[in-house]
């Protein structure tokens, strides 16, 4: 059973940072991805990016295209989310959550990921 604990959300000022961690474990291969998705009171969950955990190939959606970065330590079994530029429509709570990915194909569709963090609350407010 894959478990993913989320940290570093908070509450930052338009225009700031935040660095958001997720700790796996469980993981019984190489042959997953994890993505960190987000979703915002009233609103439905978006995909926002990905990563492979064997090539550290990684997607991301639209609106974080420049703004946020995805990366692994997989010596630490933990993907991070860098986010800059954040804007006050980034608010939202952020999971991330894995699924399983023999051929290296990546998404951001969250009927694809089979297990999920609680999630850790992003504001963006001045």
């Amino acid at each position: 059973q894959v478990q993913l604990v989320e940290s570093g959300g908070g509450l930052v000022q338009p225009g700031g940072s935040l660095r958001l961690s997720c700790v796996v474990s469980g993981l019984t291969s190489d042959h997953y991805a994890i993505g960190w998705f987000r979703q915002d009171l009233g609103k439905e969950r978006e995909g926002v990016s990905t990563i492979h955990w064997r090539d550290g190939t990684t997607f991301y959606a639209d609106p974080v295209v420049n703004r946020f970065a995805i990366s692994r330590d997989n010596a630490n079994n933990t993907v991070y989310l860098q986010m800059d530029s954040l804007k006050p429509e980034d608010t939202a709570v952020y999971y991330c959550a894995s699924r399983s990915s023999v051929w290296g194909d990546l998404s951001l569709m969250a009927a694809e990921y089979s297990s999920w963090g609680q999630g850790t609350q992003v504001i963006v407010s001045s």
